[in-house]
């Protein structure tokens, strides 16, 4: 996997402002992939670490719809931390980072796009391994 935390990219996601209140939308045609699953985290404790893995093959996008969350990206040479508090922008994580979540603000929701669907085989859940991979 030779891919490293300058591969990640932030999506701005199309905004329709009304004085009623703003919209936001997400379709496959502003996308760098297909997403094939959908799910979000919310109601986390704000001393709980969410991700602790990599993936070997899919790509995520995150976007923070409610409060804020950061995220601390490793390729295994490099570290990053991020801040995502913007409803209308995703960060596209490809596959071989590694991945954390943590400071969770109150009532904060994480939407999380697939490129594909749950497979147990595509997480790398132990960091040593995870930097064997990188090697």
């Amino acid at each position: 996997m030779k891919t490293t935390i300058h591969d990640i990219q932030y999506i701005k996601f199309p905004v329709v402002e009304d004085v009623r209140g703003n919209l936001a939308f997400i379709q496959n045609d502003i996308l760098p992939f297909e997403f094939k699953r959908i799910y979000y985290l919310f109601d986390i404790p704000s001393n709980a670490f969410r991700g602790g893995h990599s993936h070997i093959q899919q790509h995520e996008i995150l976007v923070a719809l409610s409060g804020s969350f950061y995220v601390t990206l490793d390729d295994g040479f490099q570290k990053t931390k991020i801040l995502l508090n913007k409803p209308d922008t995703g960060l596209h994580l490809v596959n071989g980072l590694w991945r954390e979540l943590e400071d969770f603000s109150s009532g904060a929701v994480c939407l999380v796009l697939s490129s594909d669907v749950f497979d147990e085989n595509d997480y790398i859940r132990d960091y040593d391994k995870f930097l064997m991979s990188k090697k």
